[in-house]
């Protein structure tokens, strides 16, 4: 297998899973709480909220990839906070690309989670309430164990998002090999070389099957998870 791909290809490779799972794991623990409060919540701007949270699925990638420069920039207000008070750059830096990858697949998750919760019997919740059980009690041992086929769901679809980002990466991190040359911008300089087409087939293959790994996996779990089901 070292031998079928380059040192620049895996690092690519490398790359590209890291930023992906930093990116969700990175969200997740919003992104269930903001689809928690889309579910359940009454709240005025309720609706603007939502569609705030969903823009990155409307907008095109590279105006997200621009906001982001803007916003997180050295010169931008948040960028140069951080820059200043933490040492922190994300700018045309790997952790750049996992913001931008963690922005454009935030929307998948929330909806994903934000419909397991609302398929939820409440009866359930309000029966660990009468034994006693606190908010955060029932949140953590019925609501959450309840809606984890919802955030393995969307789990699978902002890593996969984040796998195949490219417009957004790009605009906010550029394409520096080894820094951040995801696969999707390594098949795009490529394409763009003469001769890189086999190169650029067997990242190809490679994301497929990464992808393919993931939503495997997430689909064993899930059924364990239906099969331990008390209801």
């Amino acid at each position: 297998m070292a031998e079928i791909f380059t040192a620049e290809e895996w690092t690519a490779i490398a790359l590209s899973l890291r930023v992906a799972c930093v990116a969700v794991v990175a969200s997740l623990p919003l992104g269930i709480a903001v689809a928690l409060l889309l579910a359940r919540g009454r709240f005025p701007g309720r609706t603007l909220l939502s569609a705030v949270v969903h823009l990155p699925l409307v907008m095109p990638p590279v105006v997200t990839g621009f906001l982001l420069l803007l916003a997180f920039g050295r010169k931008g207000p948040i960028g140069a906070f951080l820059d200043q008070h933490f040492g922190i750059v994300l700018a045309f830096r790997w952790t750049g690309a996992a913001l931008a990858c963690a922005v454009m697949g935030f929307p998948l998750m929330v909806r994903a989670i934000a419909l397991s919760i609302e398929a939820i019997d409440r009866r359930l919740e309000q029966a660990a309430s009468t034994l006693g059980a606190g908010r955060i009690a029932v949140f953590l041992t019925v609501t959450l164990p309840l809606a984890l086929p919802g955030i393995l769901a969307g789990t699978v679809l902002s890593f996969a998002r984040a796998l195949g980002e490219f417009g957004a990466t790009i605009t906010f991190v550029s394409n520096i090999p080894g820094e951040t040359q995801t696969i999707p911008s390594a098949i795009y300089s490529l394409i763009q070389t003469p001769g890189g087409d086999g190169a650029a087939l067997r990242l190809t293959a490679m994301s497929v099957a990464i992808s393919l790994g993931a939503l495997l996996v997430s689909e064993a779990i899930a059924r364990r998870a239906r099969r331990e089901d008390p209801r």
